[in-house]
């Protein structure tokens, strides 16, 4: 009997104090509207859970940035000028801007989940600290796609066999990598891609496992190499004068209910992947309703020494010499400690 006083004295509080909160309406610019990060978590998180917990007090309309006509690079300039108040976009997208954004993904650093998870809550101050004084973002949390892999219309059977081959690449970490095998890179939008393994204008293309399977490249691609290369995190911000207008309770019932948004995310990142490899394939462990018909290309464990190897000997240190002094001594005391790498510059 005390257990269920206790109970539902809990949750008479718990509506109380959704019900205490303030009205509030949020506009809110999600990522790619087509993958299943946004239609599995963004899209509900904004328009059904964040309604329930405030009891309707909160609520929020969501559009994908592509859905917007927008590209991607742009979304921290316009969260930084306040044209977007809320935002998710892929850290890769800034790296032109400043190769700080580079350091949690670069090509090889996280061979599996919980590895880019911990790279990723180490570095987060850091990140959190250059975008409030650059770009007046308040940074709410950072969450991943399914391992970055690649999908080749053509035979390979490891990475020795990127050698001579166009591959389509999101990020300049991406395309050091690729070159570092003696393939060529080649930048093209997402959306770009499907036509393009088509035509054979790329031998193969680096996404998601999971976001390959749900923009149908299993119908374009032969090949999937089961090789982890990054993870593509991406931000969850909001314009910080934007932020500091809303009341203070609101605020802190969002950075919450963000926090485990986030942490959702990041639990289901390396069970996504296997469905990626699942489903692309056509195993039968893929739950769900259409099937590819792809090889899945185990890597080998030479592979995945290789891939350390290159991140070691190519990738960071090109990283390093682009990135600002503070920049590389921020990665040695933080990424660096937690993987036991030196970056130098």
């Amino acid at each position: 009997m005390k257990a269920f006083i206790l109970a539902a004295g809990l949750l008479a509080a718990t509506a109380a104090s959704a019900q205490d909160l303030p009205k509030a309406n949020l506009k809110v610019v999600g990522g790619l509207s087509n993958l299943t990060a946004y239609q599995d978590y963004e899209q509900p998180f904004w328009t059904k859970t964040i309604p329930e917990k405030s009891k309707g007090q909160v609520t929020a309309e969501i559009k994908g940035f592509n859905e917007m006509g927008l590209k991607g690079p742009e979304l921290l300039r316009l969260m930084s000028q306040g044209v977007i108040e809320f935002g998710t976009a892929t850290l890769s997208y800034f790296a032109s801007d400043n190769p700080i954004n580079e350091a949690i993904d670069l090509a090889g650093l996280a061979p599996d989940a919980k590895t880019a998870r911990a790279i990723t809550d180490a570095f987060a101050p850091i990140y959190a600290k250059f975008y409030g004084e650059g770009s007046k973002v308040r940074l709410l949390g950072i969450s991943p796609y399914p391992a970055q892999v690649l999908f080749c219309n053509a035979e390979i059977k490891g990475l020795a066999d990127l050698k001579g081959k166009k591959v389509r690449t999101s990020s300049r970490t991406q395309a050091e990598f690729v070159e570092a095998f003696g393939g060529s890179s080649v930048t093209m939008a997402f959306g770009e891609v499907v036509p393009a393994l088509q035509n054979k204008v790329v031998d193969c293309a680096i996404t998601g496992s999971l976001s390959g399977y749900s923009a149908k490249w299993y119908e374009v691609s032969t090949h999937l190499l089961a090789l982890p290369i990054n993870w593509n995190q991406q931000i969850h911000a909001v314009n910080e004068a934007a932020w500091n207008k809303i009341d203070p309770k609101v605020r802190e019932f969002l950075a919450t209910n963000i926090k485990a948004l986030v942490g959702q995310i990041w639990d289901a990142a390396a069970q996504q992947t296997q469905q990626g490899y699942d489903c692309n394939t056509g195993a039968a462990a893929c739950t769900l309703s259409v099937k590819g018909k792809m090889q899945l290309v185990v890597p080998t464990d030479a592979d995945k020494a290789l891939l350390k190897t290159v991140l070691q000997e190519k990738v960071l240190p090109k990283w390093a010499a682009r990135c600002s002094a503070d920049c590389v001594a921020g990665f040695n005391a933080t990424v660096g400690k937690e993987l036991g790498l030196t970056a130098k510059k």
